[in-house]
């Protein structure tokens, strides 16, 4: 099949959205999620490692930002865009023809994708995040997106939101993720299942405090994938709920994947409660962790060194120059408070079925969510528009 060339289409007017998401889609009762074939999820770190890692002093280290995997996307300048500032207010009401677009915002879409086994094969994005620098109101914005989520593919049609990636790369997603939800994306990271591990143990892996039920659930994961040797069962007190523990490479792959497994392995001692909503926050909690522990544990050297290790596992279109521009505003950036929304908000969304059987989740109030994304990203720079169905 090939990759689709068309334009961005408004996320208001868009006859694929209208038609994938109409008052006559039938509504089906809650499914059971289908728990086989879960490929490995990513906590997309790329941001906050290439600005943090690529930081203070390593301008001069332009070897660094030669090892990354710098990949241009082929851009479509006929979509128009509403530019925000302090003293610009936008309605995102339907009908709307723009995408929502801010000089004091920058949007970065990380993708955690799995392993691909050619340079033809874009793999799956099991996931997707996008992370807003916000200058004017001093915040680090997470936006996260759920895999299952049923959008409207451009050029393919309706499908779950982690199937643009399959198709059509990170311009294909990024594509379906401005059709949809009406942000423009400015730049992209991404990071493959295989790199997550040594991104972790070139930290030193990670302190983070877990449930019992999470603790058990990566032991349960180890035990079942047979990893010990590459890895070791955590140790914990059976009598504290929550507990700090030390995750190496392996062990915080499986914090990440966790959205709850029922009968693990076939046995029905390996059960855990979770769904896709828990995994997105523990990705968020992880990426917070790890900038937290690297503001104040450290050194220049450390970062020279990790950067040096973590340059080749990225690929992004953030070159030189974008990069030497958050180096200039590291410490900045640094200060900002970390805030965070999974979509789809609240209220907004059912699970069902897609006309070929699949699980997913429908989401069934457009305009609300649109409305929640501009206004989580700009504030109060964004009026509310009609939240009505359609």
């Amino acid at each position: 099949m090939a990759k689709s060339k068309e334009s961005f289409v408004d996320i208001s007017s868009s006859a694929d959205v209208k038609k994938a998401y109409g008052k006559d889609r039938r509504y089906q009762e809650t499914p059971k999620r289908n728990r086989k074939g879960l490929a490995g999820r990513i906590v997309v770190l790329v941001l906050s490692l290439v600005m943090l890692l690529v930081g203070s002093g390593l301008v001069f280290y332009y070897n660094v930002l030669d090892s990354m995997n710098f990949k241009e996307l082929e851009t479509d300048s006929t979509q128009p865009t509403s530019k925000i500032s302090e003293s610009t207010t936008v309605s995102i009401s339907p009908g709307g023809t723009t995408l929502l677009s801010s000089d004091n915002v920058l949007n970065i879409l990380l993708f955690g994708k799995d392993y691909t086994e050619s340079e033809e094969d874009y793999g799956r994005s099991d996931t997707t995040i996008l992370l807003s620098i916000d200058n004017v109101h001093k915040k680090l914005k997470l936006t996260s997106f759920q895999r299952d989520t049923y959008v409207a593919i451009p050029g393919y049609g309706d499908n779950k939101i982690n199937s643009a990636f399959s198709f059509g790369g990170e311009k294909l997603a990024i594509d379906t993720i401005e059709t949809n939800f009406g942000v423009k994306v400015d730049k992209y990271a991404t990071v493959d299942f295989d790199s997550f591990r040594d991104i972790i143990e070139i930290l030193g892996g990670v302190d983070i405090e877990l449930t019992l039920e999470e603790i058990r659930y990566i032991n349960a994961q180890i035990d079942v994938n047979d990893q010990l040797g590459d890895t070791k069962f955590l140790e914990f007190d059976p009598n504290k709920e929550k507990q700090m523990m030390h995750l190496d490479g392996y062990q915080a792959l499986w914090y990440a994947r966790n959205r709850g497994e029922e009968n693990l392995g076939g046995n029905p001692e390996y059960s855990f409660d979770g769904d896709d909503w828990d995994r997105t926050q523990r990705q968020r909690n992880l990426i917070d962790t790890v900038l937290q522990d690297l503001r104040s544990k450290a050194s220049l050297t450390d970062l020279v060194a990790i950067a040096n290790k973590i340059g080749p596992l990225v690929t992004t279109n953030l070159k030189k120059g974008d990069i030497t521009f958050l180096i200039s505003n590291m410490l900045t950036y640094l200060g900002y408070d970390m805030v965070d929304l999974s979509l789809p908000s609240t209220g907004n969304w059912r699970y069902s079925h897609s006309d070929d059987g699949q699980s997913i989740i429908e989401i069934t109030n457009w305009p609300a969510v649109r409305k929640d994304v501009a206004n989580f990203i700009y504030e109060e720079s964004v009026t509310d528009g009609s939240a009505s169905n359609k």
